[in-house]
């Protein structure tokens, strides 16, 4: 049998599995594990598929420093912390499941129209002649880099702001005065307590 076949089908059902997990995990840490493993499938996917450059990419970056990243901000957020099951925003659920169905509409329709099921590819399709690294490098940091420098900032800026929130978390100064508030408002069932009202002096 093709030993690429077997790895396939060893890598499939973990990778499969990884993300049904991941979706139904609690815990922020162990999600975000789950999310390295699937990485890691995805690494050995393009490997098999003779694309050395995105599998490096695929473990360095995404399961390296991208999810080392999101672990670090989840540690210091905290794992324990409740947060409040009131939904700001009621329209949020429907909207979520009618743009996933549209993003799913959009994936059928470019598979169906550019590439195919058949497998040929597309007839207008043309591999670049110096290697794809040369080619990534080249629209990576010629043409596009402005806004790959701006994503990279604004990453920073995330990292930066989530330190900022675990040090007043650790100071005590809660970091959503109103999610604390409903938090409140929910363990002990009472309405909220409205401001004294300051009656007017009478003028004799």
């Amino acid at each position: 049998m093709n030993t690429q076949l077997v790895l396939f089908w060893v890598m499939a059902p973990i990778s499969v599995g990884s993300a049904i997990a991941m979706l139904l995990q609690r815990s922020a840490v162990y999600a975000a594990l789950l999310l390295v493993v699937n990485f890691f499938t995805l690494g050995v996917f393009y490997l098999m598929l003779d694309a050395p450059f995105l599998f490096a990419v695929q473990i360095i970056v995404y399961a390296g420093a991208i999810m080392v990243l999101f672990l670090f901000v989840i540690m210091l957020l905290g794992v324990d912390r409740k947060e409040s099951l009131i939904e700001r925003l009621p329209a949020q659920r429907p909207l979520t499941v009618l743009f996933a169905l549209l993003v799913a509409a959009e994936i059928f329709l470019a598979v169906r129209l550019g590439v195919g099921f058949s497998g040929s590819g597309s007839p207008n399709f043309a591999a670049n002649g110096g290697g794809s690294t040369q080619a990534l490098a080249k629209v990576l940091f010629k043409n596009y880099f402005f806004p790959f420098e701006v994503t990279s900032v604004l990453l920073i800026i995330a990292a930066i702001a989530a330190i900022v929130m675990a040090g007043r978390m650790a100071s005590g100064e809660p970091s959503d005065p109103i999610a604390e508030e409903q938090l409140e408002l929910e363990a002990t069932g009472a309405p909220p307590e409205l401001p004294p009202v300051e009656e007017p002096e009478r003028v004799p």
